[in-house]
């Protein structure tokens, strides 16, 4: 998928073009539908910001204020308000993911972090999203991941570093569809979305006895 995108620098239109843009069509076509349903799509250019601050300071209050809700404080937690989702990293490193344009939410959250030691730093172009849904998701992911999915212990909210197949990603479960969104390096997400289009190929067919 591209967009056009103005280029402050050069004054010209500029285009971008997302990493699995060449793999759009695959993915269509690569959906199943019925009771072993799955289906795969990107989700590009979104507003990824990285956040580091001591989470006791007056600045991390000043932060949770400007996103309209708390930093999670345990590993795998999320905080989501409006169209702001926050991802715990670290004790004191967090991910937020915005539907808002991302030089507006470095600008916002740099104002709130002010002169108190700490860093807001645009990540968008290091990573992608794609969006794995449907009745079989949950199993083509355990084809490659390590991590025990089941729904009493993974579910809606929690979002980890993990692996799918051997490429690193945060790993974020969005409901109980189930629907997952990974979010892989950019330069990784060719190879992950290829190795997801052929863990889906099987539930084309009838469920084994």
């Amino acid at each position: 998928m591209a967009e056009p995108t103005n280029d402050a620098r050069t004054g010209l239109l500029a285009w971008r073009v997302s990493p699995l843009a060449h793999l759009a069509e695959r993915m269509r076509d690569a959906a199943v539908t019925g009771a072993r349903g799955v289906t795969l799509a990107e989700w590009p250019f979104v507003s990824m910001v990285n956040v580091r601050v001591d989470p006791a300071s007056p600045a991390a209050t000043r932060i949770e204020k400007t996103l309209g809700a708390p930093l999670p404080r345990e590993h795998g937690r999320t905080t989501t308000s409006g169209g702001h989702t926050a991802f715990w990293l670290g004790p004191d490193e967090w991910l937020v993911l915005s539907q808002t344009e991302v030089g507006s939410v470095v600008a916002e959250l740099r104002e709130a972090l002010a002169a108190d030691p700490g860093s807001v730093v645009d990540v968008s172009a290091n990573r992608t999203t794609l969006e794995l849904s449907g009745p079989s998701a949950r199993q083509v992911l355990e084809k490659g991941c390590p991590l025990d999915l089941h729904p009493r212990v993974f579910g809606p909210g929690r979002a980890v570093s993990t692996t799918v197949g051997p490429i690193a990603v945060l790993l974020w479960q969005v409901d109980d569809g189930p629907t997952y969104r990974l979010l892989p390096r950019s330069s990784f997400a060719d190879y992950l979305a290829r190795w997801l289009i052929d863990a889906m190929s099987e539930y084309r067919g009838p469920a084994r006895p």
